[in-house]
């Protein structure tokens, strides 16, 4: 087994990976076309959602946009963490369904402006809170990725400061979180 240890965690890492969006996706199976449609262009400013393309969890897309932004509605019926993203965006978060690097060479914008879901604020693929670890549910914010990590440097990683941090820092992932609106209260 000590051998093949690497080779069980891909295998245990894909399956959750797999169930994880097959989850995602029957549990918005049932819902309309257009019911995902109108959670996702909450994600952002009407200027922006309104002319973007939507996609599914599943990257399928439900109506084309013309403006060059992408919405998606979050995972499940009542989920309130749509998001938009520009080209930047849609290709940190394919590289993060594929757990593969991601580089960039201009910056790039999000907006969540629904909240996000908690989080795991320095392992983007933990799914169980641990004590210890720093978990933090953002309320509306934007995302920024930088293309040199550098620039990230003596920027708080502290979700809690009462401004922005960097969120997965020293991964592939690292990038600015920038609340708009007050934070939720720090869970215990």
């Amino acid at each position: 087994m000590r051998g093949q240890q690497p080779h069980f965690l891909l295998v245990m890492a894909t399956t959750v990976a797999v169930f994880t969006i097959a989850a995602a996706s029957v549990a918005t199976a049932g819902e309309s076309k257009a019911a995902k449609i109108a959670r996702a262009i909450r994600a952002a400013p009407p200027a922006i959602s309104q002319k973007a393309t939507i996609a599914d969890v599943d990257w399928t897309v439900l109506r084309p946009g013309s403006n060059g932004w992408l919405c998606r509605p979050g995972g499940a019926p009542g989920d309130t963490h749509p998001e938009c993203d520009d080209e930047v965006w849609v290709r940190f978060f394919k590289a993060m369904d594929n757990k593969s690097e991601f580089k960039t060479e201009r910056i790039g914008i999000s907006y969540m402006l629904q909240g996000d879901a908690n989080a795991n604020n320095a392992d983007p693929f933990d799914t169980d809170p641990n004590p210890g670890e720093v978990w933090v549910q953002e309320g509306p914010h934007l995302m920024i990725v930088l293309p040199d990590p550098k620039m990230l440097e003596g920027i708080s990683d502290d979700p809690h400061n009462g401004g922005p941090y960097v969120m997965w820092k020293d991964t592939p992932y690292a990038h600015l979180m920038i609340p708009v609106a007050a934070q939720p209260q720090k869970k215990k």
